[in-house]
């Protein structure tokens, strides 16, 4: 696959379509390479009529790796935690520049702007901070960064708290990387764990480099409350969020949507926080949704399903008005419980943010 130079780095991407058509930029999310993007999607994108573009954010894929230290990671962290300023090597805004800069690099003027979960955070720091460079905007199991939005369920801390295996040791990698996905994966959609075990298998080969998330993580947790710039967006948007959501609970693409205007909300029962192939056609007609509010349509679905899968139950689309009132969350119970997991894990900061 190709690299570009951009906003200063090199970034891996790939490229699907005619570079005649509009572009779909795709923005994964913490640690997840360009690959967790499926190709499935990408293809049926394609199909509607957009060319599509996915890339390995810096420090993690075969993009530029930030490996010099500019913080004690562990007390950096800790610090940001408890709500406190910490230096960190790159926020999300550089990010965001990252993927404008891939859109110069390839000479596209204006993209269609699609993340998920953390690169959903991206996309609106795209949206919100180069507004000319964006025909729509797709938020995918993100967060407004609302400070009092629920935490994540319990049982994900242990994905955090449990050391990164070693390099070498590959069948270890793709034991935590298949629990992980059991973990965050789709109650109501699967994926079977031979399938797990290829797609890990597969990111692990090409590449590995857990010290990156954690300076992702510094990022995210840098970013903050993102909910009155998310009121300056004047795009076509749409979010999208799984009902069942274990690491950033609906609750949260809920406020997302209440805070951009004009937002349409797309709640999928059965989603976690993964993309299952029976999930591509709901993601797919998310972001194209989007994208048909702000150029018009470019080619229907195909007549014939392409997915031989269960049903899939979207609850009915919301267009919120742009004075609509957001929800109002209550400071969470867990809130001691989490700051205590976060001392616990500063061992494992210290040992892979370096």
């Amino acid at each position: 696959m190709p690299k570009a130079q951009a906003n200063g780095i090199e970034i891996e991407y790939e490229s699907f379509g005619s570079g005649e058509d509009e572009t779909i930029l795709l923005i994964m999310g913490l640690g997840a390479q360009l690959t967790q993007w499926p190709r499935e999607l990408c293809d049926e994108l394609v199909t509607r009529g957009y060319r599509v573009i996915r890339f390995d954010n810096r420090d993690v894929g075969l993009s530029t790796r930030m490996a010099r230290r500019t913080a004690d990671w562990p007390d950096a962290l800790f610090s940001l935690m408890q709500g406190k300023s910490a230096l960190v090597p790159y926020t999300l805004s550089d990010m965001a520049a990252d993927a404008v800069g891939l859109l110069d690099a390839l000479g596209i003027k204006r993209a269609h702007i699609a993340g998920a979960s953390m690169g959903g955070m991206i996309a609106q720091h795209v949206a919100f901070d180069f507004p000319e460079r964006v025909l729509s905007l797709t938020s995918i199991m993100s967060s407004s960064g609302n400070p009092l939005l629920p935490p994540a369920k319990p049982r994900v801390y242990s994905l955090f708290l449990s050391p990164a295996p070693p390099a070498h040791d590959r069948s270890a990698i793709v034991a935590r990387g298949v629990k992980t996905y059991e973990i965050l994966g789709s109650p109501g959609f699967p994926t079977d764990r031979e399938t797990l075990e290829q797609w890990v298998t597969r990111d692990a080969a090409r590449a590995y480099y857990p010290a990156g998330v954690v300076r992702q993580m510094a990022a995210v947790m840098a970013d903050g409350d993102r909910r009155a710039r998310l009121r300056r967006i004047a795009v076509p948007a749409v979010v999208l969020h799984g009902e069942d959501d274990p690491l950033v609970p609906v609750a949260a693409g809920l406020d997302t949507a209440a805070n951009i205007p004009g937002a349409e909300m797309r709640v999928v029962q059965g989603m976690g926080h993964d993309m299952p192939l029976a999930l591509v056609p709901a993601i797919a007609d998310a972001i194209v949704a989007a994208a048909e509010r702000a150029t018009g349509v470019k080619r229907p679905p195909a007549p014939e399903p392409r997915f031989a899968e269960p049903a899939i139950e979207v609850s009915p689309a919301t267009a919120l008005a742009p004075d609509a009132e957001a929800p109002v969350f209550e400071r969470p119970e867990k809130e001691t419980r989490l700051r205590r997991w976060w001392t616990k894990a500063r061992g494992y900061f210290a040992r892979f943010g370096k």
